[in-house]
């Protein structure tokens, strides 16, 4: 195969996914492919077999983090996967792709193509090409959502929850053959999960279509999971939230996401707590809010206001002629974190009006407002406007 060849090739559309698209998105559309077009599924059809093809060869690329950043950096200098500038050989305005692929430092691309695509081309089934292959993956993370009420957010809770997500088939120990049986070594590439193809002063690696890159044969596949040594199961896990957790907040449980490939690790879980708002207390990062209706006298003359807190009640001095809106502060009342640290309950006093009034308190309210007629409240307000307006 040739450097233009190869080039032109475009692996993203062979997969039917967008040049952005994510690992886990490209391993779908391949699993996908794998399936409708294995030989196995389609016997004596050429067609499906070249695509089969194609479709691994794709996926040995864009699977492998390094072989895709190389590959699109490739396409990138040869404006976007358009081939070659100039054309192929020597004269007529061309140039010698020997020539390119062999340039050292200093030559005007560094130190040559080859340099660049030197991890796709020349692997050779036992070298680092096969080795990734059957490399230990990590397994993917998974996330999901659990809601509690304010007070457990406040003070931390232990909460139950029931999980379906992919986990080591239990009927195969994630072997992927039924039990009693064993997947046997794969024959075509020994082992390796690729073979390597000669194309003239080429040579490149490719998943292994008997095995599909795996390395192994299961012949007689688990009836649970189907060879893929993964099932999904429904799993009971006890989370703990921590105190102060806010909502929205994401806690992460290390090891309990989808299991690891060829003894990799597992993925993490992340757990996203959605809180429940109460119907008396508020929240401002380590603070707690409240609102507590006062009257206007209990404001004007002073008083002492007793207010709940989610450990009891505490008691407060309202000092004479406060306004209302005014912020007081019980200290050490709010919410306490893992590090020590204690917030506080934000107290806002607010006058509440009454909808109806007596006789004997409208009689009250109007002799109060005789013998304040005199005091303007908006007397500062209406000498600034007209201060602006001069």
């Amino acid at each position: 195969m040739s450097a233009r060849d190869w080039i032109d090739k475009d692996f993203y559309r062979e997969l039917g996914v967008s040049s952005d698209a994510s690992a886990d998105e490209v391993k779908k559309a391949y699993r996908k492919l794998a399936r409708e077009l294995h030989p196995d599924a389609n016997p004596g059809d050429a067609k499906a077999e070249a695509r089969f093809k194609a479709v691994s060869e794709a996926y040995g690329v864009l699977s492998d983090a390094t072989k895709r950043k190389q590959y699109d950096e490739a396409r990138r200098l040869f404006a976007g996967g358009g081939g070659f500038p100039g054309g192929f050989g020597q004269g007529g305005g061309g140039f010698d792709v020997g020539d390119l692929f062999n340039r050292q430092a200093g030559g005007g691309v560094g130190g040559g193509l080859g340099d660049l695509l030197g991890g796709l081309f020349n692997r050779r089934a036992g070298g680092a090409g096969a080795a990734s292959a059957t490399r230990p993956r990590r397994g993917e993370d998974v996330e999901t959502d659990v809601r509690i009420d304010f007070t457990e957010a406040v003070r931390g809770a232990t909460v139950p929850m029931r999980l379906s997500s992919p986990a080591t088939c239990s009927t195969c120990s994630g072997s992927g053959a039924r039990p009693g049986t064993s997947p046997r070594t794969c024959a075509n590439c020994g082992g390796a999960g690729l073979v390597t193809r000669n194309q003239g002063a080429f040579a490149f690696s490719e998943p292994c279509a008997d095995c599909r890159g795996t390395g192994r044969i299961i012949d007689d596949p688990c009836p649970e999971c189907g060879g893929d040594g993964v099932s999904t199961r429904t799993r009971t896990l006890t989370i703990r939230i921590p105190a102060g957790v806010d909502d929205g907040q994401r806690i992460r449980l290390a090891g309990q996401g989808e299991p690891g490939r060829n003894n990799g690790p597992n993925g993490d879980l992340y757990v996203r707590v959605h809180v429940n708002p109460d119907p008396v207390f508020g929240r401002s990062g380590d603070d707690l809010t409240l609102t507590v209706p006062v009257t206007f006298p209990e404001l004007a003359l002073g008083t002492t206001l007793t207010v709940p807190t989610l450990d009891g009640k505490v008691t407060l001095k309202v000092p004479a002629g406060t306004a209302s809106g005014r912020v007081l502060r019980a200290r050490g009342k709010g919410i306490a974190k893992r590090d020590g640290k204690v917030g506080d309950l934000l107290i806002t006093l607010q006058v509440a009006v009454p909808n109806n009034m007596d006789a004997d308190a409208r009689e009250a309210l109007e002799a109060y407002a005789s013998a304040t007629a005199r005091h303007d409240p908006r007397a500062d307000l209406n000498a600034l406007v007209e201060k602006r307006s001069t």
